[in-house]
């Protein structure tokens, strides 16, 4: 866990929600500047920040609508920092909780360095990584899809179907599998479902596999010769890890992919492990092997590099 601790001479904390911020200002005495409720307009952003505009770091917390925050600090050369949703646990620690309550938390943890740090994702990947994502739910419910219509054959006793859904032939013979006419058209819509996934998905990879020989085409070479390592698992790490060179390290690499576990003791005696439910998105599903490997791969030379030049 990494927390922000700059000195600034003023620190505003948003209660970001898609809709309204909730916007507090103090000082580095802690003394409440402003504290007000606006729209979520850039124009009434500005309005606020503009007096302290190189003096002052904004901070929110990491929920769906940070991007055009994040954007809106860059363009005004205001200090700008995203803070992670399940660390942030000191916000909903008191006995009343309301977005006024929320703003004012947290800017007294960016002022106080409590303040859990989470990446700030570049922007010109951003929307590839989220069409990525979305990408992987959509095959996620093609396969639940696939075993509703083996569970519906178990369900009737039915003999096994022997098929591959993938297959556009196989997923014509389900269409006059069940003898209920009522089940068989459950199943029909899955297929219609199923045909639409397949039509999509594949110009949808093609797609996403472009904009990384874009984005990182090198990484992307690099990752597909490590065994186990395929194209799409190899455009999961890309978008999902960013900027490989924010790690100083292998074991940090190691660390944030969850790879390795983090003891929890007291007076001596462990109690187990913790940070399980943090798991980062790309860890959750793969090998820990190839993962490493990528980051032996491509972290080691950048030190060996950086030690170098140092020296």
């Amino acid at each position: 866990m990494n927390f922000y601790n700059n000195m600034h001479p003023y620190y505003c904390g948003i209660d970001l929600h898609a809709r309204l911020l909730y916007v507090c200002i103090i000082d580095n005495t802690g003394l409440i500047l402003v504290h007000k409720k606006i729209k979520d307009e850039p124009e009434a952003l500005l309005k606020l920040l503009k007096p302290y505009i190189g003096d002052i770091v904004v901070g929110v917390e990491c929920m769906h609508c940070w991007y055009w925050v994040a954007d809106f600090c860059k363009e005004n050369t205001i200090d700008f920092i995203l803070g992670h949703a399940l660390y942030m646990k000191a916000i909903h620690g008191g006995k009343a909780k309301n977005d006024k309550i929320d703003s004012y938390k947290i800017a007294k943890l960016i002022r106080g360095g409590n303040f859990p740090l989470a990446y700030v994702y570049d922007k010109d990947m951003r929307a590839t990584r989220d069409l990525l994502r979305r990408r992987t739910k959509i095959v996620r419910h093609g396969a639940d899809l696939k075993a509703h219509v083996a569970n519906t054959a178990s369900q009737y006793n039915l003999p096994a179907h022997n098929v591959n859904l993938k297959n556009v032939c196989d997923r014509e013979k389900m269409r006059y599998y069940f003898p209920d006419p009522v089940v068989q058209r459950s199943i029909n819509l899955n297929m219609a479902i199923l045909d639409c996934y397949h039509n999509e998905l594949k110009p949808l990879e093609h797609y996403i596999e472009q904009m990384a020989k874009q984005h990182n085409p090198v990484h992307l070479n690099i990752l597909q010769t490590i065994n186990g390592i395929g194209r799409i698992l190899a455009l999961t790490i890309i978008y999902e890890i960013g900027d490989i060179n924010r790690f100083s390290s292998v074991q940090k690499f190691a660390s944030y992919s969850r790879l390795v576990k983090c003891k929890a003791e007291s007076a001596g005696k462990t109690y187990g492990t913790q940070a399980i439910k943090l798991a980062m998105h790309i860890s959750n599903g793969l090998f820990p092997k190839p993962l490493h490997c990528y980051c032996v791969i491509i972290i080691t030379p950048i030190n060996t590099l950086k030690n170098y030049k140092s020296e």
